[in-house]
């Protein structure tokens, strides 16, 4: 099941809206609150980032959302929906698996016709940089609370870049910021998934939650 959510207000029952407050939290205290990402403010803060949330264990399944949601993406003004970011919180749990389902994710792009409109960036709680240690902060750049696909305007991100002439620089510069915190003040941040949206991740409770 699939849930089209707007921002939830912070201790929402709904076990979707859940995933969607652990994500806008990591946003929000990461992404914005440490500068990763000089771009995301902007389209947060009007209220132009569109979350949908599936229950699938199913990778198939996800794809066939991918479609949806890449059509509905650009099938609107990015005065209204900007970018989109679709949470995984049941499926592709193991980062190598996620990792490999994004060479199909990137094949629904170029089917769709998409490739040089639309970018799929992603972020996953595992994730890990080659030749990194598992506990290595800089990993942290790409963690977020849930698997999660990012679907990005190319001409959002070419409106960004003319704004921000040193985009090239922001990784080199996410590092030095991660470096600097390390993982104790990372895990202070406490952008993880909450103990609520964990205790829901359990496929029993979660398959019939979203409507």
């Amino acid at each position: 099941m699939t849930s089209h959510l707007p921002v939830p207000a912070a201790g929402s029952s709904d076990p979707a809206g859940l995933f969607v407050h652990d994500t806008v939290r990591w946003l929000e205290r990461a992404v914005i609150g440490l500068n990763l990402c000089p771009f995301a403010k902007g389209v947060h803060v009007k209220g132009q980032v569109h979350y949908a949330v599936t229950t699938t264990e199913d990778p198939a399944e996800v794809l066939e959302l991918l479609r949806t949601e890449l059509g509905a993406l650009v099938g609107m003004s990015p005065q209204t929906r900007d970018t989109t970011l679709i949470l995984l919180p049941h499926c592709l749990q193991d980062f190598l698996d996620f990792n490999d389902f994004l060479e199909k994710a990137e094949a629904v792009l170029d089917a769709m016709d998409l490739t040089g409109t639309v970018q799929i960036a992603s972020f996953h709680p595992q994730f890990q940089f080659a030749g990194t240690d598992v506990n290595d902060v800089t990993n942290c750049t790409n963690r977020a609370p849930y698997p999660t696909l990012h679907l990005l305007r190319e001409e959002s991100i070419d409106r960004a870049v003319e704004v921000f002439p040193e985009a090239e620089a922001i990784f080199e510069r996410n590092i030095e910021v991660l470096e600097a915190l390390g993982m104790e003040g990372w895990a202070s941040l406490d952008v993880g998934a909450s103990p609520a949206g964990v205790m829901v991740t359990a496929p029993a409770v979660a398959k019939g939650a979203a409507q």
